[in-house]
């Protein structure tokens, strides 16, 4: 396995949008294995092919939630491969999101709170399922991801320029 370079804003791969999948192979199940080792590294709970400049519809996840409160992370990695958003709830929630593509930066993003999603995983097996909570939030900002999309899009203006000016100072300490 490989640890993959994971681009940062400004980057424009960022603003790629991802291919599907058409044949899943050898090649995309070690390039899944990269980017969970990339993504376990990185300290993240999703990672998109786009953010490692793979043009792919393929996002790896792990919430690592503790299965009892205080308890030890777990993991339990998911593979999403040519993931479709099939609807969303009218009801929405709100999660302050980060991102590996914009380092130690956080903003509160309002999302539908629950959303049915379809995908293969890597021995190709469809999936369908409702997701809520953490879940739902997750899938819906590596699938943006995939879209070109970023979580600042869905801030003001105000506060995407905060961020980004805050991120320009910790780079420059850096």
């Amino acid at each position: 396995m490989t640890l993959l370079t994971i681009l940062e804003v400004p980057d424009p791969g960022l603003r790629a949008i991802a291919a599907p999948v058409d044949t899943i192979d050898e090649g995309v199940r070690a390039t899944v294995a990269d980017m969970f080792e990339t993504m376990y590294d990185a300290r993240g709970i999703g990672l998109a092919a786009t953010q490692v400049g793979i043009e792919r519809r393929i996002f790896v996840m792990d919430l690592q939630e503790p299965e009892e409160e205080g308890g030890d992370p777990v993991r339990q990695p998911m593979v999403f491969i040519n993931p479709e958003i099939l609807s969303v709830s009218d009801e929405t929630s709100t999660y302050n999101e980060g991102c590996l593509s914009i380092p130690e930066q956080y903003a509160e993003v309002e999302r539908p709170a629950r959303c049915r999603v379809k995908w293969q995983d890597a021995d190709g097996k469809a999936h369908e399922e409702d997701m809520d909570g953490l879940r739902a939030t997750c899938v819906q900002h590596e699938i943006d991801h995939l879209n070109g999309v970023l979580f600042t899009d869905h801030i003001s203006k105000l506060k995407r320029d905060m961020l980004m000016k805050k991120l320009a100072k910790l780079r420059k300490a850096a």
